[in-house]
C-alpha cells in the first residue's frame, strides 16, 4: 500500500515490483530497502484480495432482494476480511525493527513516491464507503489528481466513487413506533425524577441531562435532523438503514438476526483495523522522519497522516455509535408473535412441510388427473401437450423440499 521508486522507476502496489540497479543503493541499505519492498509486496496482494472479497459481498447486496441462505457466505468472506486486515497491521511489526538511521539509507530513492499513489487503497476506501467530500486534501487538490496521468487508473477510481458502496447497500425494517414509544417512557419517567429532586443543584442538573438525552433522541427520530447530520458529515447510514442496524442489535437473539448482527460486527472490525492500520502508519512515520519533515510525495508528511485519523474516515461510524440508542433489556419493545414466527426457523420448516405435502398428493393421485408420465414413454395429454412432470422430476423435487427445510433448521 505503498508506492515506491526505485532506480527511476514507479512501484503502484503492484504483484510484481522492479528490481533497482544494484548500484542504487549500497551493500548495507539492500538487505533493509528488501524488508520494505517485501512488506510492501505482501500488503498489496492483500488488498488485491480484500477488494475481491468486498466485490463480492457488494454484489450479493446489489440484488433487488437478497436471499437470506446467503447470509452466512456474507459473513465468512467478511472475517475473511478481518482476518487479512488484522495481517496488515501487524506487518508494520516488522518495519519498526528499522531504525530511523536505516531508513534515511535509502528515502532519497523513494522520492516523489508517496503512498497517497496507491490506486488499490484508494479503490478500498470507496468500495467501503468513504466520502470524497469527507477526505483531507492533498496539497489543497482532489486525491483522484494524483491519477491523473493513469487513464484506466483514474476511470477506476472515478467508477469506484460512482458505484453503490458496502455502507450504501442497506435494509430498513418497521419498529419505529414501538421504539420511540419506549424511549418517550424512559424519558419521562426520567423527567419525573428529575422534577421529584429535593435539591434545587441536582434537579437543574437532572434537568438538564433529560434535555441533551431527549435532543439527542429526537436526532434519530426526526428524519430533517437525521438528513442534516448526515450532510454535515456526522451520520453515514440513512434514515431507514439505522432503524435496520438498530432493530438489529435489539434483537439480535432471534435465530434470523445472528448472522446479520455478526456482519454489524464485522463491519465495526473493518474499520477499526484500518484506523489502526492508519495509526501505525503515523507512528511509523514519526519514527522515521519526526514530525517536521516534508513527505517524499509533496505532502506534509506526519502532519497529512495524523489528520486521516479523525472520523471523518470511519465509514460505519453510526454503528459505533448505535450504543447510544441502546435501552435497557426490560425497555426493549416485545415482538408479536407474528413477528416472533418470522424471526424463527419455524417459518421455512412449515413452509418446507406444506411442499412436501403438495408433492406427496401429486404422487397418490389417480393417473387419469395427474399432469406427467413416464420420461421412459413420453405420451400426449388429452389436449394434445407434451408432459409435464416426469417421475424423476418428482423425486428431484422431493430431495429440493428436504434440502431446503434442513437448511432454515441450521
Amino acid at each position: 500500500w505503498t508506492a515506491l521508486k526505485t532506480g527511476g522507476t514507479s512501484w503502484r502496489s503492484s504483484a510484481v515490483s522492479p528490481t533497482p540497479p544494484t548500484s542504487s543503493f549500497t551493500n548495507s541499505s539492500v538487505p533493509r530497502n528488501a524488508c520494505l519492498r517485501s512488506t510492501m509486496s505482501t500488503s498489496s496482494l492483500s488488498s488485491i484480495k480484500i477488494i475481491f472479497e468486498i466485490d463480492s459481498v457488494r454484489e450479493i447486496f446489489s440484488q433487488e432482494e437478497v436471499d437470506e441462505h446467503k447470509m452466512l457466505e456474507i459473513v465468512k468472506r467478511m472475517q475473511r476480511v478481518t482476518l487479512i486486515l488484522k495481517l496488515c497491521v501487524d506487518q508494520f511489526l516488522i518495519l519498526e525493527t528499522m531504525t530511523p538511521l536505516d531508513f534515511m539509507e535509502f528515502r532519497d530513492y523513494l522520492s516523489p513516491a508517496s503512498g497517497f499513489q496507491s490506486y488499490q487503497f484508494r479503490l478500498l476506501e470507496n468500495k467501503l464507503g468513504v466520502k470524497g467530500e469527507l477526505r483531507v486534501r492533498y496539497n489543497q487538490e482532489n486525491y483522484s489528481k494524483v491519477f491523473g496521468d493513469e487513464p484506466e487508473v483514474y476511470k477506476a477510481i472515478k467508477t469506484s466513487e460512482e458505484e453503490p458502496s458496502l455502507q450504501n447497500l442497506e435494509r430498513g425494517f418497521n419498529f419505529w413506533d414501538k421504539y420511540k414509544l419506549a424511549v418517550d417512557n424512559i424519558l419521562d419517567e426520567q423527567l419525573r425524577d428529575a422534577e421529584a429532586e429535593e435539591s434545587e443543584n441536582l434537579r437543574s442538573y437532572m434537568t438538564g441531562q433529560h434535555k441533551k438525552r431527549r435532543e439527542m433522541f429526537n436526532s434519530i427520530f426526526d428524519v430533517r435532523v437525521h438528513n442534516a447530520l448526515m450532510a454535515r458529515g456526522e451520520r453515514r447510514l440513512t434514515h431507514k438503514g439505522l432503524q435496520g442496524a438498530l432493530m438489529i442489535s435489539f434483537y439480535r437473539e432471534e435465530p434470523r438476526f445472528n448472522q446479520p448482527h455478526q456482519l454489524l460486527t464485522l463491519l465495526m472490525d473493518v474499520d477499526s483495523l484500518m484506523t489502526k492500520w492508519r495509526y501505525n502508519h503515523v507512528m511509523l512515520v514519526q519514527r522515521m522522519i519526526g514530525s517536521q519533515q516534508i513527505g517524499t510525495g509533496g505532502s506534509s508528511g506526519y502532519q497529512y497522516l495524523r489528520s486521516t485519523l479523525s472520523d471523518r474516515y470511519k465509514v460505519f461510524l453510526d454503528l459505533f455509535n448505535l450504543s447510544t440508542f441502546l435501552l435497557p433489556r426490560n425497555s426493549v419493545p416485545p415482538l408479536t408473535r407474528q413477528m416472533k414466527y418470522r424471526l424463527s426457523i419455524m417459518e421455512d420448516l412449515d413452509h418446507g412441510k406444506v411442499e412436501m405435502k403438495e408433492v406427496s398428493k401429486l404422487r397418490t393421485h389417480d393417473s387419469s388427473s395427474v399432469t406427467f408420465v413416464s420420461s421412459d414413454s413420453p405420451c400426449p395429454l388429452d389436449n394434445g401437450e407434451e408432459k409435464v412432470f416426469s417421475d424423476s422430476d418428482l423425486d428431484k423435487s422431493l430431495e429440493n423440499s428436504m434440502e431446503r427445510s434442513c437448511e432454515a433448521s441450521m
